[in-house]
């Protein structure tokens, strides 16, 4: 598991390992990291120009040893100062093994030009909005040469703590970050920023629980529900699944594909749409409705396409757990939500999300982090926020961040596929946060396979289910 942790417990980190160790060792550990990265994206290092941009603090220390460093291998290695002042000991370090800093005399978009690798140093975790004009320019140019862009810690001009983006900022081909991950670098829209991440170990000792996560495959196949010999269909689980409506009955047909594939030993559908669910999956226990007369479920998934047909109320009275997907979040109440006997899940894309707490899409987009976090503490629930990267959250604990899924996904039914998943896995008797991020883990990988780099409609991720849980489970 990929744990993030924010920038002040980092810093607290940070401090405690240089109280017990000489001057300057702890940015020399991290320097050596980060040329040992350079070095291989660079693959030859003698004879190769490397460029970095320096700001005025403990991130243009660690880019100046580096750069010494990989001079002391035969790089010819020239330094750009971005800001008022440099770090003392890195710049010594730098000339001492044949670095050069560029002067007044020389433009800096020549040097750039000319550049194999360039280094962003600029600004890194205590950065607070967009690049000042200077150093964009300077990133610009070094975007233009098409040399390997190479952030120290974090790119310059994004928010460590919450992925925002609030101006211009580096866009790095690869991110070197020391210590432990920062939010911001597994959050859109900064994760777009940081490119491909390499962790290098400092020696900090970190709280248990961090601020944000990330699953792996071997975490989502500890969640994966296995039956045993004793195992029949109710003890494996029975979702049920409120959705669709004359107009959408497709919605209704995707959420029963995610739950089949979901792990649960039987889905029961109700709905208007029992004949299309029938006619692509016969096993499904149909029932008209309403809910409460459907027979016995162990979770219910409500709204994929649902549009104003009844349903919603009465599954926010049922005693078990609860998803509400898409229509079944218009004119959600908190007050219902919370004073609920048993969990809920609630799984809006970004416009659903804004609805919910009264702000513009725009607003949800450019905050992903901190929207999650407060639509989970106002209704008491688990929350998945939908989009290109997918947070998973609750009223307290670490953010699960999903790493897995393909820009392809943005395509119509995609959700209700994953609200059946996930309904399932609530069924199944995973932990809310667990189903949530299990369902959004899988799904993501479906979608990987079933696109393969070329469009993909929802029922084929549906169908590529089974594959992604073997490969997880693999």
């Amino acid at each position: 598991m990929r744990t993030a942790y924010r920038v002040e417990t980092v810093r607290a980190a940070e401090a405690e390992v240089m109280a017990r160790l000489p001057e300057g060792a702890l940015m020399r550990r991290a320097a050596a990291g980060l040329a040992a990265a350079c070095a291989g994206l660079l693959g030859r290092v003698y004879g190769a120009r490397v460029v970095l941009l320096v700001g005025s603090g403990d991130n243009g220390g660690d880019a100046l040893y580096a750069g010494a460093l990989l001079a002391r291998r035969g790089a010819g290695v020239s330094a750009v100062l971005l800001g008022p002042r440099a770090h003392g000991g890195g710049l010594a370090a730098l000339t001492a093994a044949g670095g050069r800093v560029a002067d007044d005399a020389d433009d800096p978009d020549d040097v750039l030009r000319r550049a194999d690798l360039v280094v962003d140093g600029i600004t890194g975790i205590g950065g607070r909005g967009g690049l000042r004009p200077r150093a964009a320019r300077a990133v610009r140019a070094a975007r233009a040469s098409g040399a390997v862009l190479v952030a120290v810690d974090l790119p310059s001009g994004v928010d460590a703590d919450t992925g925002e983006v609030a101006g211009e900022a580096v866009r790095a081909d690869a991110t070197v970050t020391f210590g432990a991950y920062k939010p911001g670098l597994l959050i859109d829209p900064a994760r777009e920023y940081a490119g491909a991440l390499r962790l290098v170990g400092i020696g900090l000792a970190l709280p248990p629980v961090p601020d944000a996560e990330a699953l792996q495959h071997h975490d989502v196949a500890r969640l994966l529900p296995a039956p045993s010999g004793e195992s029949d269909k109710y003890r494996r689980g029975v979702v049920g699944i409120v959705a669709g409506s004359a107009r959408y009955p497709g919605a209704a047909v995707l959420a029963v594909s995610g739950a089949l594939r979901g792990g649960a030993g039987a889905v029961r559908y109700v709905g208007p749409a029992g004949e299309a669910v029938l006619a692509r999956h016969p096993e499904t226990l149909v029932h008209a409705g309403p809910p409460a007369k459907a027979g016995r479920v162990q979770a219910w998934v409500v709204g994929p396409g649902l549009g104003d047909t009844p349903g919603v109320a009465d599954v926010l009275e049922s005693d078990v757990p609860v998803l509400v997907d898409a229509d079944g979040l218009r004119n959600l109440d908190p007050a219902a939500v919370r004073s609920r006997p048993a969990p809920t899940v609630l799984t809006p894309h970004a416009g659903e999300a804004a609805a919910l707490l009264g702000t513009a899409r725009e607003d949800v987009e450019s905050r992903r982090l901190e929207a999650v976090r407060e639509l989970a503490g106002r209704y008491g629930a688990t929350v998945l926020l939908k989009g290109s990267t997918t947070l998973v959250a609750r009223a307290d604990g670490p953010v699960r961040v999903n790493p897995t899924g393909t820009p392809w996904l943005a395509t119509a039914g995609s959700g209700d596929v994953l609200s059946g998943l996930a309904g399932s896995l609530l069924a199944a008797g995973l932990a809310p946060h667990d189903a949530a991020s299990a369902g959004a883990y899988l799904h993501g990988l479906a979608a990987r396979r079933a696109s393969r780099g070329a469009p993909v409609a929802a029922y084929d991720v549906a169908e590529a289910l089974p594959g992604a849980w073997r490969d997880v489970r693999g």
